[in-house]
């Protein structure tokens, strides 16, 4: 059976929602790959969102904001705390553009 590594599971996380969150930036690039990339885009989706005087947006800049701290955590973390954390990120990953959209 295969190990999944870290970057395996942020690239996972990046294929998954990187468009929905650039599209809710009105950004249509393409980022880097790297895990700090990813970081990067959740966060400035983050502070774009959380500048908006509109609830449900602000609300999902929490989520968002959330969602940074767990998968900054997870680029430190040991190896068998990873997965807790980047499920807690893909969680408020999910919650944070639901909640946006």
């Amino acid at each position: 059976m295969a190990v999944q590594t870290r970057n395996d599971t942020f690239a996972a996380l990046r294929d998954c929602f990187a468009t929905d969150l650039a599209v809710l930036i009105g950004d249509p690039s393409q980022r880097g790959a790297t895990p700090t990339d990813f970081i990067d885009l959740v966060e400035e989706v983050r502070d774009v969102l959380g500048s908006s005087c509109i609830g449900a947006w602000q609300d999902a800049s929490e989520e968002l904001d959330r969602a940074v701290g767990y998968l900054t955590d997870a680029l430190t973390s040991p190896e068998g705390d990873q997965r807790s954390l980047l499920a807690w990120a893909r969680t408020h990953l999910r919650d944070g553009i639901e909640t946006a959209s």
